[in-house]
């Protein structure tokens, strides 16, 4: 492990790196990697991974509330329902990215994600790779791996837009499919049953 990959808080926790900022801190300690089994909270971290891509995380972090307000909390029949009345108040949302072909992705994704017979979660969490050992190291961590790809192609089939292997990895990281805390991060791995 580099020196720098794991920080230690003023809380004298160690974390890694990138959750060791003010604004990162809570997300990475109590959100990001654990394990989510709901379709709706998948739609939500999907819509967003899909929204980050050529921007920062921070970004779309520090705008989630507005995200969640504009897209029904992302319950996934609610934005379903969006014409394109409701793609024009999204355009003009300063509160959220306005960018036209993310918020067509994310209204096509919630119809894809309406038409599939055994819901979001199920499908996601096929591709779930089996258990391995944290990362040491950020050099470790992959920007996809085969099964992202698998996933992104699965997606797609299915009517997705915006997903690609490296906005799955994301995804995977971000839902608990995989577990890329650092060895050495005090967030204690999660079940992923």
């Amino acid at each position: 492990m580099t020196g720098t990959d794991l920080v230690v808080g003023d809380d004298g926790l160690a974390r890694c790196r990138w959750g060791s900022s003010p604004d990162y801190l809570t997300y990475h300690d109590t959100e990001w990697g654990r394990p989510i089994r709901d379709d709706d909270g998948l739609y939500e971290r999907l819509t967003l991974e899909a929204f980050q891509s050529g921007l920062s995380w921070l970004t779309i972090l520090r705008k989630r509330p507005a995200f969640r307000a504009a897209f029904a909390d992302f319950q996934i029949a609610k934005v379903a329902a969006f014409d394109e009345a409701g793609v024009e108040r999204l355009l003009v949302d300063a509160g959220i990215v306005r960018n036209r072909s993310k918020i067509e992705a994310a209204i096509a994704n919630a119809r894809a994600a309406l038409d599939l017979g055994s819901g979001l979660a199920e499908l996601i969490w096929e591709y779930a790779p089996a258990p391995r050992p944290r990362p040491e190291s950020f050099a470790q961590v992959p920007a996809s791996t085969p099964e992202s790809v698998a996933l992104a192609r699965r997606l797609r089939k299915e009517g997705f837009r915006f997903v690609g292997p490296t906005t799955g990895y994301a995804l995977m990281q971000a839902t608990g499919l995989v577990d890329d805390h650092l060895t050495g991060c005090h967030v204690a791995p999660y079940p992923r049953g």
